[in-house]
């Protein structure tokens, strides 16, 4: 794989995401990262051992969003596995931090040849090929009412030592979480990720906390002398 046949890959391989009519959020990055070789994902705990002879390649979309409706930004995947011939051979998803199958075992979710047809959580963004998983997760109407902005500014492992939270910034994340409340319509529009938004992960991974940093600045403007 070529450095330079990446951006045509990413476009050609991009999902279909399909969003609730009441979405207030949509994905404002998107890395891209092409693996041809067993290995790790650079983004997600995850490896691939490329046992299947037919793969010619992985293409992982790590999709980030700066808010979603529980807190301060969200990241989730999608791997499409691509065969020696160009073909579509699977497709995984990050679902809450588990893996599902994003591809249905009759195929009826891939658009054309190349674009797999995928559903995002409202509010939570979570995938799955079926949007009647949602419906059947706990609290997933009270996630985006009464429970959004509960969990104020997410800080896990990954950004440990790039950012950190408190009452009062966990404080202003949920005011304006609360402020995009929303009650889902569990109705989907189609959205097309926007190839101006593709990155590499290394340039999305140092971009992170100056974007969590600038939402915070925003936050403190609007809420700190309230």
């Amino acid at each position: 794989m070529k450095l330079e046949d990446v951006p045509a890959i990413a476009q050609k391989y991009a999902p279909l995401l399909m969003f609730d009519l009441k979405e207030p959020f949509y994905p404002d990055k998107v890395a891209i990262t092409v693996l041809y070789e067993p290995g790790p994902s650079p983004s997600f705990r995850r490896s691939f051992d490329f046992r299947e002879p037919d793969i010619g390649y992985i293409v992982e979309y790590a999709i980030w969003w700066d808010y979603e409706i529980g807190h301060l930004y969200e990241l989730e995947h999608v791997w499409v596995y691509v065969g020696q011939d160009g073909s579509v051979l699977d497709c995984e998803v990050s679902n809450h931090g588990a893996v599902l199958k994003g591809l249905r075992k009759d195929r009826s979710n891939l658009i054309g040849e190349t674009q797999v047809k995928l559903y995002s959580q409202p509010g939570k963004h979570a995938f799955s090929p079926i949007p009647e998983l949602f419906e059947l997760l706990p609290q997933a109407d009270a996630a985006c009412t009464t429970l959004a902005g509960n969990d104020g500014l997410l800080v896990n492992d990954m950004f440990a030592e790039d950012f950190s939270t408190n009452d009062e910034i966990d404080g202003w994340v949920r005011a304006y979480l609360q402020s995009c409340a929303f009650t889902p319509t569990y109705e989907f529009k189609a959205y097309e990720l926007d190839p101006a938004s593709f990155t590499t992960w290394d340039a999305l991974r140092q971009e992170i906390p100056v974007r969590i940093h600038a939402r915070i600045a925003e936050l403190r403007s609007r809420y700190s002398r309230m």
